[in-house]
């Protein structure tokens, strides 16, 4: 994908002196007393506006918080847990500003973060004159968001149409590396595991994966679908009966091209949904009709963990059981373990499957890990996302 890279424009000393608005991500999760529970989205974009302000540029910082309404500000929509968080991450005081679309004082080797861009009115549909405005305030737009770059609002899209320079960041930088690796250019077999409640949600995945890898894995409620097609039991399990002939399809087209999805040979069922629920193992075909099925088999878990130990390249998306119940959390931790032991490229992304990441200690062992949730999931999907379309416009000049 040919784009601007910030890291490039600094390293030729293009940003020594220059306005840099720098769009990041920083939607973190806060209690009910506005206190940030979990920062990795702030540490993730510290990199960025170093970069920036080692290369001696006058840098500005936005993000939108939650989901407020345009032009209404309220105390539990402001970035100042955020700007409080940076100043410490950073060593140094970062300001808060408000009202700044119409202009905003920084000097070269200064950090400011300008107040919640969805407060902006016109900004989720991204006004051209709100657009315009922020352009006028930089001469360097990055986007650095990658967990924004599905959509197209003005502070991600329609100021990388007007700024006089628009480039990515390095946090969209490595993520276009990594998607360009896994899907693009991936090293074979390349394995995919989509996993999820419904398959409905993740149909269009399924059928754009299923043009391009050599194992599909499906899990959770997804698989139950499949076991139907495959004329298997599910008992009561959450599944979708009216999606059965497009499971059927993915199936096909699969095995058109020689490649598979595996139907799990043995499942973990329960007779009701909870943790302390009591977990039976049972063959595939022998579920009963008062069964739930909660997780794969250890057998299943056995042989996708062999396929996975030995693929070129992995994507992950989704815990393939109810992992947050410790008797049904085995085929996800076999899973894991298996991709944090193989050779594979592997990237994951998904909230879930962060979670399941982060609950098995297997950060170090995953190649990447994507920061953006709806948007790794539309690059799944074959989608083109807005924010690489007009970096690479951009690009081209």
């Amino acid at each position: 994908m040919n784009i601007l890279r910030f890291s490039d424009l600094c390293a030729q000393g293009r940003a020594q002196g220059r306005r840099v608005f720098i769009r990041a991500d920083l939607n973190v999760p806060q209690d009910d007393s506005g206190r940030i529970t979990e920062d990795t989205r702030i540490r993730a974009s510290i990199p960025c506006i170093r970069m920036a302000l080692d290369a001696g540029a006058a840098v500005m910082v936005t993000s939108h918080l939650g989901r407020p309404t345009e032009g209404e500000f309220k105390p539990e929509d402001s970035l100042a847990p955020v700007a409080q968080r940076l100043s410490e991450l950073l060593g140094r005081d970062v300001p808060l500003r408000a009202g700044w679309a119409d202009g905003v004082e920084v000097q070269p080797g200064q950090v400011v973060l300008l107040e919640n861009c969805r407060l902006n009115k016109g900004e989720k549909k991204n006004d051209p004159g709100l657009a315009r405005r922020m352009a006028a305030l930089c001469d360097i737009f990055v986007h650095d968001a990658f967990g924004t770059a599905h959509r197209a609002e003005a502070s991600t899209y329609g100021i990388a149409q007007y700024a006089p320079v628009a480039c990515a960041g390095p946090l969209l930088a490595a993520e276009i590396d990594a998607i360009s690796q896994a899907l693009a250019n991936p090293r074979r077999p390349l394995a995919a595991i989509v996993a999820g409640s419904k398959v409905s949600t993740k149909l269009t995945i399924l059928k754009a994966l299923s043009a391009k890898v050599d194992q599909l894995i499906v899990g959770g409620g997804i698989a139950n679908t499949f076991l139907l097609a495959a004329g298997l039991p599910i008992g009561k399990s959450l599944a979708e009966a009216d999606l059965v002939g497009e499971a059927r399809a993915v199936i096909e087209a699969m095995k058109a091209r020689g490649a598979e999805v595996p139907i799990p040979t043995d499942v973990v069922v329960a007779k009701r949904f909870a943790a302390d629920a009591e977990a039976t193992v049972k063959a595939a075909r022998d579920v009963a009709e008062d069964d739930l099925i909660l997780d794969i088999g250890p057998e299943t878990a056995q042989r996708l963990a062999a396929q996975l130990q030995s693929a070129g390249t992995i994507v992950w998306n989704g815990p393939v059981g109810v992992f947050e119940f410790d008797a049904f959390s085995h085929g996800t931790e076999a899973i894991a373990r298996a991709i944090a032991q193989s050779s594979a490229f592997s990237i994951a992304g998904g909230g879930d499957t962060l979670a399941a990441i982060a609950k098995y200690h297997i950060e170090k062992d995953v190649s990447y890990i994507s920061t953006g949730g709806g948007a790794f999931l539309e690059v799944l999907e074959g989608k083109q996302l807005p924010a690489f379309e007009i970096l690479e416009k951009r690009a081209q000049g």
